[in-house]
């Protein structure tokens, strides 16, 4: 088969031909339609967060249908996420925090993901998925949806909810909390005229560049893109009692600020990886909204492009490889 390998930091992707995998107890074996592009993988491949043991397939925004294999019927379409095992016996599954286990494997790291014409996985962390969304669309609800909706959540009962980094976790959460009835401020790159016409067309009542404050203070400011300076920037646009979540796996450093940003309340917290019933709600909640995912598709061969285009921004929404 096919697939796009990691092999070390700082190198490209490497189309090879493997071995199609065998699914083990427990495992389904899948026919891999589409696979997301995220943020994570970039994290990867520029070494700020470590691939334990390459080298491995990339890609944990899975859709495939079902060839065998335990937990699904063949045939059946299902998603793979970024959690793909966890010991389900620590104090942190056994309280309902999977996203915490400290033995976590994580797909496209840990294991094989989805740049590839099959994968195996974790039958527990497969998702039936809906039908109103195709295989392209539907993909980037399994992380960048999964990851948003996990921040949003973290943001409470926040009715001015402000979004900086208006890119794949963004365009959908957007729609999320407008559907919710929460008021949406978009922060985008400054001087992204486009980005932010694209954030209103979401639901967003404003928008502007991240160097802009807001035209009232903020609930929630949820922090999609990885720079460590956008957390002092919207903690001083937080109204008191507010919350700045920190959605990505990495960030650079933020910059030291004075107690009185903090004080009155005002909380900065993380957000990690997902659980199951992340993707079991957003899941049932997307042909609610509905959602609508804004994709711009790629080859396996052209994973590279796709990565370094997601690195500039030069899309708006969501990259996708097309596998089959």
């Amino acid at each position: 088969m096919r697939a796009m390998l990691f092999e070390a930091p700082g190198r490209p992707l490497r189309l090879a031909d493997l071995p199609e995998p065998e699914p083990a107890p427990g495992q389904v074996l899948l026919d891999v339609h589409a696979c997301g592009v995220c943020r994570t993988d970039l994290h990867l491949l520029d070494g700020e967060v470590e691939v334990p043991d390459p080298p491995v397939v990339l890609g944990h925004q899975i859709v495939g249908r079902v060839l065998g294999g335990d937990g699904f019927e063949p045939g059946t379409r299902v998603g793979v996420p970024w959690l793909g095992w966890t010991d389900g016996t620590c104090r942190f599954c056994a309280s309902g925090r999977e996203n915490l286990c400290p033995q976590a494997r994580f797909t496209g790291r840990d294991m094989d993901g989805g740049f590839a014409e099959r994968a195996v996985a974790d039958a527990r962390f497969c998702f039936a998925l809906p039908d109103g969304l195709d295989d392209l669309h539907v993909a980037p609800l399994l992380c960048a949806g999964l990851i948003g909706y996990r921040a949003l959540r973290l943001a409470g009962d926040a009715e001015r909810v402000g979004l900086y980094g208006f890119g794949a976790s963004a365009h959908l959460l957007c729609q999320v909390a407008a559907w919710q009835g929460r008021r949406v401020f978009a922060f985008t790159r400054p001087g992204d005229a486009e980005g932010q016409a694209f954030a209103r067309s979401l639901g967003a009542e404003w928008a502007g560049g991240s160097d802009e404050a807001p035209p009232e203070p903020l609930d929630a400011a949820l922090i999609f893109a990885p720079a460590g300076p956008l957390v002092t920037t919207a903690l001083r646009a937080l109204e008191r009692g507010g919350v700045v979540v920190c959605a990505g796996i990495h960030m650079s450093d933020i910059p030291s600020f004075p107690y009185e940003d903090l004080w009155l309340e005002r909380e900065i917290r993380s957000v990690a990886n997902l659980t199951r019933r992340d993707g079991e709600e957003l899941l049932a909640l997307a042909p609610q909204v509905p959602l609508r995912t804004t994709v711009t598709p790629y080859p396996l061969e052209r994973a590279d492009e796709a990565l370094d285009d997601l690195r500039h921004g030069r899309f708006e929404g969501a990259a996708v490889l097309r596998i089959r």
